[in-house]
């Protein structure tokens, strides 16, 4: 059966701000920019660290599989997102909105592993340089990225089979741009304890523990910092750490302002636009954080390019 606004009875309803028409308009441009910016340079960040052989090191191993994570996140909310800002049909199917949140949970909680695990390279960099190859040999690297997807995949297993049990008694509105747990969890008709301490639980492993190390680890290399005597490698340590630092304030603010705050105590309006802020303005600005302030990576793509442009010539 077809409703009247043509979506099917079994389709979810993606509010977003579809009461705000002019709102929506702005934001659905703002959205293609940085979906285009996040496409485009996170691609760039891959290939550059694939192409350039003196960027095969754990830091750009690990830099592009956050890239990468971010190119996988944004596309699995904002060509849908962008369907429905553009169109006069806000709906989603139901089979959509389970993939939707599935893999944007799966992929959000593998990048605040991801993150912890960069912030161990970082200390090891500046900490333990001397045996820097050692500690983080390729296998290492490869184990601690392969943990971090499956855990997250773990995680979003237990988190999305809860949470679409829920009974939703008929409600097929999701007050959100895309399918996300903290409005599923809104929609149901009953309240769910369980749901909320799981949450919480889940969150303390997967947010505050990764930040927790990431700050002990962060600690110890402002404390190995201070010993240093040489200006230029002092200089290099704090763009590299700076670099990484910033992603992690942006992403880690915002996220555990959002999930371990009681659901019920976000406003509607608060939580819409923390939502298009980690979605989708974070994973947009992590290249320019790290190529700006990183000279191998200016270097490396200033090297590929006169190396095509000195083929292309001969």
């Amino acid at each position: 059966m077809e409703t009247s606004n043509g979506s099917s009875e079994t389709d979810f309803i993606l509010l977003g701000f579809s009461d705000r028409p002019q709102l929506e308009r702005i934001i659905s441009v703002l959205v293609f920019i940085f979906y285009t910016a996040t496409l485009v340079g996170n691609t760039t960040i891959i290939l550059v660290s694939y192409l350039d052989t003196q960027l095969h090191t754990p830091m750009y191993f690990f830099l592009s599989n956050l890239s990468f994570l971010d190119i996988c996140y944004t596309t699995s909310i904002i060509p849908q997102m962008l369907v429905n800002l553009w169109g006069p049909k806000k709906s989603i199917t139901y089979g959509g909105c389970v993939l939707q949140f599935f893999f944007a949970l799966d992929l959000g909680t593998t990048e605040c592993l991801l993150l912890a695990v960069m912030a161990y390279d970082r200390y090891a960099a500046v900490c333990q340089p001397l045996h820097y190859t050692v500690v983080m040999h390729p296998q290492l690297c490869q184990k601690m990225v392969l943990t971090a997807w499956s855990s997250g995949l773990g995680s979003t297993l237990i988190l999305c089979s809860l949470t679409l049990k829920l009974p939703r008694c008929g409600h097929r509105k999701v007050d959100n741009f895309f399918c996300e747990m903290p409005a599923l969890i809104k929609m149901a008709c009953v309240y769910s304890k369980v749901i909320e301490i799981l949450v919480f639980a889940l969150g303390v492993v997967f947010l505050l523990v990764p930040l927790s190390l990431i700050l002990i680890s962060y600690g110890v290399i402002t404390h190995a910092v201070v010993r240093i005597k040489s200006a230029a490698r002092w200089h290099k340590v704090l763009n590299t750490c700076g670099s990484h630092l910033t992603v992690v304030t942006l992403f880690y603010g915002t996220i555990i302002y959002m999930y371990m705050k009681p659901q019920n105590h976000t406003s509607q309006d608060e939580g819409k636009f923390l939502t298009l802020f980690y979605t989708i303005v974070t994973p947009s600005l992590n290249p320019l954080i790290y190529t700006l302030r990183n000279k191998d990576v200016k270097s490396a793509v200033k090297r590929i390019f006169w190396v095509e442009k000195w083929s292309a010539t001969s």
